[in-house]
């Protein structure tokens, strides 16, 4: 059975203290961060929050509790706009009220708002890792700072920011980007403290907005006409480049590679541009003189045995690929191995 708690819907740190005063726990509170850890008898982690100026502010979950929990955020007079990363297992979301739950998952962000007659109500399984990464905007406070900026905006995100009152449900989810999950990795690794603490994650939270209204709008296009590279695509791309590197002797073609990793074959050759500044062809050969170099240095094959084991049948072509990666023939490259093995061996 899960465990219902109702928080008041005022800004993250207010939402932080609630969660401690209904389990009972300390918190630490410095300027205008928060943190609690979660008692050993509801289970494991912490949850921290960092309120900024204009009504920003983020909220860092990780745990995993021993219960179902369900979070109903009451509804108050402004309804704040909330952008949920996924990092782990899946939650839920509906708006309280409704019948339709959606599961937001891994990897995958949500931007949503309740009005005043049905709440948000986030659902936490138990014994699941949760982490997840929360930006929530005061669009009434956060009106001041972005009142010149509307009228330049898609009509679709002027309605939502314009909406201050939160009188419009909306709901909104898709994959997040590499940007946004580097960004959420600079907060959380910084050693910085005090105000440089607080002015460089204030800095990555509007980065992750820029990033994510960017994503939007991109999400509205066409699949194929996408630009920005998502971070659940980037776990295809390092997939496929794995398949790549395990069979080295027989590398699959793109289309067949794309198949196996779930991506289409201009995704495929976008996100290794992106992720290694190389097409599919020119990691593959890559790596091939990586290992072709590596089999010289550690073994006693010959060059056209070694050209073989890396898949490739002329030795001539071999050649080439490994001349223009090292600038020296693989027969100089012996060479020079042998020489400098020579030279260790008369030294000893």
């Amino acid at each position: 059975m899960s465990t219902k708690k109702e928080l008041k819907e005022l800004n993250v740190i207010d939402v932080v203290k609630d969660i401690a005063l209904r389990l009972g726990v300390n918190y630490k509170e410095e300027n205008n961060e928060i943190c609690m850890d979660i008692p050993e008898e509801s289970g494991t982690g912490h949850i921290k929050a960092i309120s900024f100026s204009h009504g920003v502010g983020i909220m860092d979950v990780d745990i995993t509790l021993k219960k179902d929990v369900r979070f109903v955020l009451n509804q108050s007079l402004v309804q704040p706009l909330e952008i949920v990363f996924n990092r782990e297992k899946t939650l839920l979301h509906e708006f309280d009220g409704q019948e339709k739950q959606t599961e937001i998952k891994h990897l995958e962000s949500a931007i949503f708002s309740c009005n005043s007659k049905y709440g948000n109500v986030l659902t936490l399984k138990a014994n699941e890792p949760m982490c997840f990464f929360n930006l929530e905007i005061n669009r009434k406070l956060f009106e001041e700072k972005i009142e010149s900026f509307l009228p330049e905006m898609n009509e679709d995100l002027e309605g939502l920011f314009r909406d201050v009152n939160g009188i419009n449900l909306f709901f909104h989810k898709g994959h997040y980007s590499l940007d946004i999950a580097k960004c959420i990795d600079a907060i959380n690794d910084t050693e910085d403290e005090g105000f440089t603490k607080s002015v460089f994650i204030e800095g990555k939270c509007y980065e992750i907005l820029a990033h994510h209204l960017r994503q939007y709008l991109d999400d509205a296009s066409p699949s194929d006409k996408r630009t920005i590279l998502r971070q659940s695509t980037v776990v295809k791309i390092e997939e496929a480049a794995n398949i790549l590197n395990k069979n080295l002797e027989e590398t699959p073609d793109i289309i067949t590679l794309a198949k196996k990793v779930g991506l289409n074959q201009n995704t495929l050759q976008n996100g290794f541009q992106s992720l290694f500044g190389l097409s599919v062809k020119e990691f593959t050969q890559d790596k091939k003189m990586e290992k072709a170099r590596k089999l010289m240095e550690t073994t006693t094959l010959n060059i056209t045995e070694i050209t073989y084991r890396i898949g490739i049948n002329s030795r001539s072509y071999f050649s080439k690929l490994f001349k223009e990666r090292y600038a020296m023939s693989p027969k100089q490259y012996m060479q020079k191995l042998a020489s400098s093995n020579s030279s260790n061996t008369e030294i000893k």
